[in-house]
């Protein structure tokens, strides 16, 4: 199966609404606080999604990763390392997201894994002189370009919200912990150690070629071939996020909650709504200080969830990547951008911007065309140097099936 980059911009356009929906889940959990549901929310996501889903679609699994091990173990111990730097920015931006609601958080933590994650892999290859001369990587650096232009926008626009929305409707919206100036701080350290996924990525592709040949040869689509890359990285993200949630559990003495103690959740709306408090059965006086079975049941599925549904952003992503062609570098910035595209939106559906200004809705809606506009541009650059290496590919075929003449 060859590069067709609009099935891959499909594939992404998926993995970003999967990754963007993934904080939905976290809005039914209650009287749990953060690092419980985060840790759980981890393991489903860093640890049982990958391998459960890698099992089962590429065969020997983890042969393929020890095999590159034997044979390249600095890929390998490279994607690990860069998948624990990952993980502080996984952590840093559920802060960033708490700090600054969903679409102004994802917009801002993810414009700069975007242009730090699509842009250092081929300048550490020696190859962006190459794409800098082609027409097909202008087009994909301009689509790229788009795409920041974007994120400003929406930052100007998160800007403009803070001086307009009161203290009440932020609590409605469910930001009972907005703060402007916290928020960029963190938002700005996430989106710099996000990034680094991407540099895990790029070290896991001797995996990624290995899967690739063996899948073939059992007569198997490549188009799962990155999935043990995923494994690998994701399994050093889990490292840093289940060490900073112990350390958080230890400190808070939040251990209990696993069993139905009942914590704090900075997630939720809790002065609008009162959920968080009031979640309880009158009936029942065993569960004033604790919560309803059904309850705490509910919150197990609700962070598994939430894990699950993260790990398919990346899942796409991998099968979105196998499209791309040669200048696969821009599956990034086409991620990243699908991700703040439907954080907006679901912003939006969120009333995250209800009581702002028109001017302020107008740069949200110039913001999101703007980086719908850049997937498509970006695409079309892959489609661009796709068709030209097509060319090529059977111009070459067609000199050498050609009859000498002496």
């Amino acid at each position: 199966m060859g590069p067709n980059p609009f099935i891959g911009v499909i594939y992404h356009w998926i993995g970003g609404f999967a990754s963007a929906t993934n904080f939905i889940p976290f809005r039914g959990i209650k009287r749990w606080s953060w690092e419980i549901y985060w840790l759980i929310q981890g393991f489903a996501a860093w640890i049982v999604a990958p391998t459960l889903l890698g099992s089962i679609f590429v065969p020997n699994l983890f042969g393929i990763i020890h095999q590159v091990y034997v044979t390249n173990p600095k890929n390998v111990l490279l994607a690990f390392l860069f998948g624990v730097l990952w993980g502080v920015g996984g952590i840093t931006f559920g802060l960033a997201i708490r700090y600054l609601g969903i679409a102004l958080g994802y917009a801002i933590a993810l414009g700069l894994c975007a242009a730090f994650g699509t842009v250092v892999p081929p300048i550490a290859h020696g190859q962006f002189g190459a794409i800098l001369h082609s027409t097909a990587g202008q087009i994909i650096l301009l689509g790229v370009l788009v795409c920041l232009i974007g994120v400003a926008v929406n930052g100007a626009a998160g800007v403009s919200k803070e001086r307009e929305i009161t203290p009440e409707e932020k609590a409605e919206a469910g930001e009972t912990d907005y703060n402007f100036g916290k928020g960029i701080a963190i938002a700005i350290l996430a989106g710099f150690m996000s990034s680094f996924f991407a540099f895990g990525l790029d070290a896991g592709k001797p995996i990624g070629d290995l899967a690739r040949t063996q899948l073939l040869a059992a007569g198997r689509l490549d188009l799962w071939q990155n999935l043990p890359i995923l494994v690998v990285v994701l399994w050093g993200g889990f490292v840093t996020n289940f060490i900073w949630s112990a350390i958080l559990i230890f400190q808070n003495g939040s251990v209990r909650q696993f069993a139905g103690e009942p914590g704090s959740n900075p997630m939720r709306a809790t002065h609008a709504t009162g959920q968080t408090l009031v979640d309880f059965d009158p009936l029942d006086p065993s569960t004033y200080d604790r919560l309803a079975p059904r309850t705490l049941i509910a919150n197990y599925i609700f962070a598994a969830l939430a894990g699950v549904i993260w790990y398919f952003q990346f899942f796409f992503y991998s099968m979105g990547q196998t499209k791309m062609g040669k200048y696969d570098f821009s599956s990034w910035t086409l991620h990243m951008a699908s991700i703040i595209i439907f954080a907006t939106l679901w912003g939006l559906f969120l009333k995250e911007w209800r009581g702002t200004s028109r001017r302020t809705k107008t740069l949200v809606a110039t913001g999101l065309f703007l980086l719908i506009s850049s997937t498509v541009v970006v695409g079309y650059g892959n489609y661009l140097k796709a068709n030209q290496d097509g060319i090529k590919i059977i111009s070459t075929q067609l000199i050498l099936s050609s009859p000498k003449t002496h």
